[in-house]
């Protein structure tokens, strides 16, 4: 007998629901799927690098952050960040360099607008390759104009390098001077109980004096006086250059700034218009149609604009049969193994000289350096692959950014050339090297540390015991013979005796001018002034494309970090603030950095062995 029963409403409705949604379901997804293949298909096949620009547009530069040689992190790192908002906002010199040399010869461009609100930093040496490319550009016949609502220093620097600054009526100016202040942390790791544990050579290497002292040793003042003071002369001569003012009438100002402001009854706007620091008091309608007056008027924008970002990648020109000089640029840390953009690691930047020196369209390299140094056994492992790479027949230069010092100076000194800015940092030549010790520190809290060995060093290297005579007296004499080495490699690659080296190193920080004068440096000069000698020395003249070595994404992968970053956005992940973000200003991010060298040191578990000079150009 067959049965004839079916399921009761509720089940049939629950079926049917199911059925609804699971229908629904795969078409979502299919729908998904197509969106993404589509993407994939456009990235690959589709994609076009053309960028329209209209006539009579005004070229807007507005870097963000602090100008840097290459941004820190990678593609998929920044997209992250940046979802989160924790993105650290930088511009990339050569992209408003690009812009500004392309926009010289681009009659579409009609003139430049230079907007510094967004912009928190321009160290000294990049100032000089700014300001030789404004220059060239208003060779062009082309106005530039610089505005701002609140300038400091670095962004009135950029500000000068116009024909005219327009400061906002509500504006202000102020000019501080240079200076070199920093956190000192011995009462503090005195108070923990660490035992610092530092091994050093030269008078002037003051790196880790902050860790052993609470204030700064009169020889670490008397070196900092020195270049910081070369440093600020630097930059009240190209201000008084640039502004057509005479440098005497900058040095009064800046010695009484307060008195000057105080007698415009406290109108920096007004102060700064009178003293000749800017043109004209603006307000923002009033930039908007000055500017479409002598451009063209947009509808959205007030005038007809394209951003330098944009901008620059009009500007790329690419002949792929073209000899070529490459660029390598070596930023940030020196550490060890592979590490991305903004740090300089042993494996990652060998890896971009090798590929360099094979690459046969290459005819020869520039070293772009801006890195204060770090761990003296990965500048060595670079600096050896640098003289693979003039072995195997290739002109090799040096081009100095704002810092080149310590391990910084040691990847640069075997080039053939050294160029450096006169505000470059340099030198620093000499080693340490510290291992920290908590044994007190645990002791506060009742944890000791007890046991046997073979050796007298067995456990010597340990953060949970006191380091012992035995190896104290292995890691100076193993810090001076790294310092003896430093300064032999110095000697043989400057043609300099051994003695003139040590007399000049130390651990002492010059200037770039202080240092071509002490047979440090070469040339003072641009980037593109070295880029122009590496060609020389290769024989090719000025025919030639300047090449990027770095690790390029794929489409593919570019379509990831996009997706990546865009995921994150639409989820509403929020970052959680770390303990950094309660202080002011990157107060906190510099005493993070300063306190992680010594813990992470630790634990490493074995001693640092460090050439940098923890030195910072001024901004």
């Amino acid at each position: 007998m067959t049965s004839n029963s079916r399921p009761n409403v509720l089940v049939r409705l629950w079926l049917g629901f199911w059925r609804g949604l699971t229908a629904f379901r795969m078409a979502v997804f299919n729908i998904l799927f197509l969106i993404v293949l589509a993407l994939i298909i456009r990235v690959l096949f589709f994609s076009s690098d053309e960028i329209m620009v209209d006539s009579d547009s005004t070229l807007v530069i507005a870097p963000e952050g602090t100008v840097v040689e290459e941004y820190t992190g990678t593609p998929m790192e920044r997209a992250i960040d940046e979802a989160l908002g924790q993105e650290q906002l930088e511009t990339r010199l050569r992209d408003i360099l690009a812009a500004l040399d392309y926009a010289a010869g681009d009659d579409r461009i009609v003139q430049v607008l230079v907007r510094t609100d967004k912009l928190w930093a321009l160290p000294p040496g990049m100032q000089t390759e700014l300001a030789d490319a404004f220059a060239r550009f208003r060779d062009s016949g082309k106005q530039v104009v610089a505005y701002g609502g609140m300038m400091m220093q670095s962004q009135y620097m950029l500000a000068s390098m116009a024909d005219e600054i327009w400061l906002d009526r509500d504006g202000l100016l102020l000019l501080e001077g240079y200076g070199r202040f920093r956190q000192y942390y011995a009462e503090g790791l005195d108070k923990l109980e660490v035992d610092v544990n530092l091994f050093r050579v030269g008078e002037y290497k003051s790196a880790m004096e902050p860790f052993i002292r609470n204030d700064m040793s009169d020889a670490d003042r008397r070196a900092s006086e020195l270049w910081l003071g070369d440093l600020w002369q630097s930059w009240l001569d190209q201000v008084a250059r640039h502004r057509g003012l005479p440098v005497e009438v900058l040095v009064e100002l800046t010695e009484n700034y307060a008195g000057a402001v105080e007698a415009a009854e406290g109108n920096l706007a007004a102060m700064a218009l009178d003293r000749g620091l800017v043109d004209r008091l603006v307000t923002r309608p009033e930039l908007r149609a000055e500017l479409a007056n002598s451009g063209t008027s947009d509808p959205e924008h007030g005038f007809r604009q394209i951003d330098f970002r944009t901008y620059a990648k009009a500007a790329r020109q690419w002949h792929p049969r073209a000899d070529r000089v490459a660029v390598i640029v070596a930023q940030g840390a020196i550490v060890e193994g592979n590490q991305p953009p903004g740090t300089i690691g042993s494996e990652s930047t060998s890896r971009l000289i090798r590929r360099a020196a094979q690459e046969d369209r290459i005819k020869a390299v520039v070293l772009r350096i801006d890195s204060g140094g770090g761990s003296a056994f990965a500048s060595e492992a670079i600096r050896s692959e640098l003289m693979a790479l003039k072995e195997a027949g290739k002109p090799l230069v040096v081009s100095m950014s704002n810092v080149a010092a310590s391990g910084g100076y040691w990847i640069a000194m075997g080039a053939d050339e050294v160029w450096a800015y006169p505000t470059t940092l340099t030198g620093s030549i000499g080693i340490f090297g510290f291992f920290p010790t908590f044994q007190d520190t645990l002791a506060k809290i009742g944890v000791h540390t007890d046991g046997v060995g073979t050796t007298p060093l067995s456990g010597a290297l340990r953060s949970d015991r006191a380091l012992p005579d035995s190896a104290r007296t292995l890691l100076q004499s193993f810090i001076e013979h790294g310092y003896r080495e430093f300064i032999s490699l110095v000697a043989e690659h400057r043609h300099m005796a051994i003695d003139q080296v040590d007399e000049v190193a130390q651990g002492r920080v010059w200037t770039g001018t202080q240092a071509q004068r002490r047979g440090l440096v070469d040339q003072l000069g641009t980037l593109d002034e070295a880029v122009a000698s590496a060609a020389r020395s290769a024989g090719i003249g000025e025919k030639y494309e300047l090449e990027y070595v770095q690790r390029e994404l794929s489409p593919v992968e570019q379509f990831f970090v996009d997706m990546a970053g865009a995921s994150i956005r639409m989820a509403g992940v929020d970052a959680m603030r770390g303990i950094g973000s309660w202080l002011p200003g990157d107060l906190g991010r510099r005493m993070l950095d300063d306190l992680r060298l010594v813990f992470t040191q630790a634990e490493a578990g074995r001693p640092g062995v460090m050439a940098h000079c923890l030195c910072e150009a001024p901004r």
